[in-house]
């Protein structure tokens, strides 16, 4: 029986920001392709990587799969389902899959057809140390050390800016205050990933940030190339899925003067039934040439498309939709487009076109997080949807999917350093772009959707966001970007690199690449151009529609008014089995929030309603004003006088001396159960029991003569209601 050899066990250890970086291999997931268990502190993942024996059949793509999974015992929490597992993957674990996928997939050969199948499993977590990067670091080991044939290793790190400083891998306590957080990940020699989330940084920081990083995961490649050359397996043959050249010789002979006439438009409807003949005439006459090759024959026209649009790019400057190098497609931005939602905003650019609708909720609505981070909630939640109409198809919504899962975390990250504080602004604020028509950067056009869907809202963002992409074709040293790249020099062009921000700073970028790497000219000139087009676009386009947030909320939206009670008299507003919270929300047809620190959140579609409950709140927790006038309920009559509630739970008694400005015999005279009246505070007695007078309230606000007075008493003229002086300021005569 064959036994799983430990002697093969090996450690390799080194640093990364003066935290220890160990690697074991051997030890466990023998039987996988390549495996390692890597610790960055007390951070565990177990990274593993495993290839089919054969091709897959009748695939024309390569297929790799990359599964970045949470298990919680790694924080120390039981699963909250029913079953008490883990289920779906969370967002968060979706955005960290794509995020090691796109630095190793394009250093896998292109003509590879073997499933390859790629785990990264946390197993402990700490803080200090992401489970992200460390996993990153050990699937690019488990890769090279294994027999898939692979152009790698790379290394990522994190770059932040603290105080003005670059730190790689920011601890927690630094990410709390770090201007930027931008994961990058490098070859021996390029650039091949970044992504990141910034507050406003300028083009220059930006660079200076990824040069930084990139110098230290050159460090980390040797590191790895060191192991790779210790317990590194031989690379294996693979039968490669290219066509045959002289077939793909004989198509683009045949067809390419077809697919030049066919590809020379700006419309991509008119483009696609163009082509329609084309592969019709090309199978019509290569099929049975080539028979039982329809799949290499369709892979030849695609090859013969790319060519075509690289050729145009690299040799004549020439786009397909004609446009110049640097410009822009025809722009469009729209606001009010629906009746009654929060907010809505269209932005179109070219025949792409996305609606994004912002929904103002309370804060009781933010989202709860189930995940290995200190983040247990967030209130800015973007959504970013993609129907197969938006690109002339038809297939049933099966749910959001990784790409739009990873579409919607960055629109969201381009949009959250603009936002405005709970204080500032105490909404929870939801989301959603609609992509209504899709023909290349969605993403970006639903950044700049949500820019003015927020505004029209009512959200005082600080300033406009918008974003857009850059593209690009390189052949050896030669090299050329294009801005605003449409679906075909996407499908066929070597890079995306999407950037937003502000006119100050970028927010966010997204990169990614078809080929190993980018140089840092490369990069530089995508930053350089990319702040230029989004300049334009907020001040040319957005900007005439809506220059800045509205100064109301939609009717529709719910309003909002918030306020700090002292933590201790949570237990008075809420009351007994929350009655009194539960009555004052009736009362006052709102929804009230209480959070742990005494922080209040008060809210209704009528202000005037959410004005009341804020003040009962605030007569429960501080307790009412000695001098001013309430309004009250009368809840028990004694022969002595009456008891009037002037706030759920807060009741204090009318002495029958205080009942009227004129001698009263009887109580039940005057006021009866339930009667709603007006009265004044009076000081407290020995026993800090409060006592009220009806008698002052009505001299000092209706003007009554109490008897035996001479002269009349006037008014008080500085008396102003709710929020008036001492003696008045919390009445309200239409409660």
């Amino acid at each position: 029986m064959s036994m799983l050899n430990f002697d093969s066990f090996r450690k390799y250890e080194t640093e990364i920001a003066g935290r220890p970086l160990v690697v074991e291999v051997g030890k466990m997931a023998q039987l996988a392709g390549g495996s390692c268990l890597v610790r960055y502190g007390e951070t565990n993942v177990l990274c593993t990587a495993t290839m089919a024996p054969k091709p897959r059949e009748g695939v024309d793509f390569f297929p790799l799969s990359v599964d970045y999974e949470e298990k919680l015992y790694s924080v120390g929490k039981i699963p909250g389902s029913f079953q008490r597992r883990e289920g779906r993957a969370s967002e968060k674990a979706t955005l960290a899959s794509r995020v090691i996928d796109r630095p190793i997939r394009p250093l896998f050969p292109k003509d590879m057809r073997n499933d390859v199948g790629v785990v990264a499993t946390v197993m402990s977590v700490d803080p200090d140390c992401e489970p992200q990067i460390t996993a990153m670091l050990g699937v690019s080991i488990a890769i090279s050390i294994s027999e898939i044939p692979w152009d790698g290793p790379i290394a990522g790190v994190v770059v932040g800016m603290v105080d003005g400083q670059y730190v790689i891998n920011p601890t927690l306590e630094q990410r709390a205050k770090s201007d930027m957080y931008v994961t990058v990940a490098s070859t021996s020699d390029l650039v091949a990933m970044i992504e990141a989330g910034a507050n406003e940084v300028s083009n220059d920081d930006m660079y200076d940030g990824i040069m930084f990083a990139h110098a230290e995961n050159q460090k980390l490649v040797e590191f790895i190339n060191k192991i790779k050359a210790e317990v590194g397996k031989e690379k294996v043959d693979f039968p490669s899925n290219d066509p045959d050249p002289e077939m793909y010789e004989a198509i683009k002979d045949f067809a390419i003067e077809d697919i030049r006439a066919a590809l020379d438009t700006d419309d991509k409807r008119i483009r696609d039934e163009r082509l329609k003949p084309v592969y019709e005439a090309v199978h019509e006459k290569f099929d049975e040439v080539y028979p039982e090759m329809e799949v290499k024959i369709d892979e030849c026209l695609y090859k013969v498309q790319k060519y075509v649009v690289r050729r145009w790019l690299l040799d004549d400057g020439k786009r397909v939709d004609g446009r110049g190098i640097n410009d822009i497609r025809p722009l469009n931005a729209q606001i009010d487009l629906l009746d009654r939602v929060h907010g809505s905003g269209m932005f179109t650019r070219g025949q792409t076109q996305v609606l994004t609708v912002t929904t103002l909720g309370t804060m009781s609505d933010a989202q709860t997080l189930d995940g290995l981070d200190e983040e247990d909630s967030k209130r800015y939640i973007h959504h970013y949807n993609f129907p197969s109409y938006s690109v002339g198809e038809t297939k049933p919504s099966r749910g959001p999917g990784r790409r739009e899962i990873g579409h919607g975390a960055l629109a969201e990250k381009s949009l959250v350093p603009v936002l405005p504080s709970v204080e500032e602004f105490p909404y929870t604020i939801r989301v959603v772009s609609e992509v209504l028509s899709s023909n290349g950067s969605t993403s970006q056009a639903s950044v700049c959707g949500s820019t003015l869907s927020l505004m029209a809202a009512g959200v005082p963002i600080k300033a406009p966001v918008a974003g857009i992409s850059c593209g690009l074709i390189t052949e050896g040293d030669r090299f050329m970007t294009m801005v605003d790249i449409q679906g075909l020099e996407d499908f066929f062009g070597d890079m995306d690199f999407k950037v937003a921000g502000t006119k100050k700073g970028i927010t966010s970028i997204q990169m990614d690449l078809k080929v190993h790497g980018l140089t840092p000219a490369i990069i530089r000139e995508a930053l350089d151009k990319t702040y230029t087009a989004r300049c334009y676009i907020i001040d040319e386009i957005m900007a005439p529609v809506i220059a800045e947030p509205r100064k109301e909320l939609s009717k529709w939206a719910p309003k909002m008014l918030t306020t700090k009670i002292d933590p201790e008299k949570i237990g008075d507003v809420i009351g007994k089995q929350g009655k009194v919270i539960q009555k004052i929300c009736a009362e006052c047809n709102c929804k009230i929030d209480v959070e742990e620190d005494g922080s209040i959140f008060i809210s209704s579609t009528d202000i005037d309603d959410a004005k009341k409950a804020l003040f009962i709140v605030e007569t429960i927790s501080n307790g009412p004003e000695e001098g001013a006038i309430y309004k009250g309920v009368v809840t028990r009559l004694m022969t002595f006088g009456a008891f009037v509630e002037i706030a759920p739970g807060v009741e204090g008694m009318v002495h029958i001396s205080q009942l009227d400005v004129k001698r009263t015999e009887k109580v039940e005279d005057v006021v009866a159960v339930g009667d709603e009246i007006i009265v004044k505070v009076l000081p407290k007695d020995d026993q800090d029991r409060l006592n009220f007078s009806r008698r002052d309230a009505l001299i000092e606000v209706e003007g009554l003569v109490p008897e035996n007075t001479v002269e009349p008493r006037a008014p008080r003229k500085d008396f102003k209601g709710p929020r008036g002086g001492r003696g008045g300021r919390n009445f309200r005569k239409d409660n």
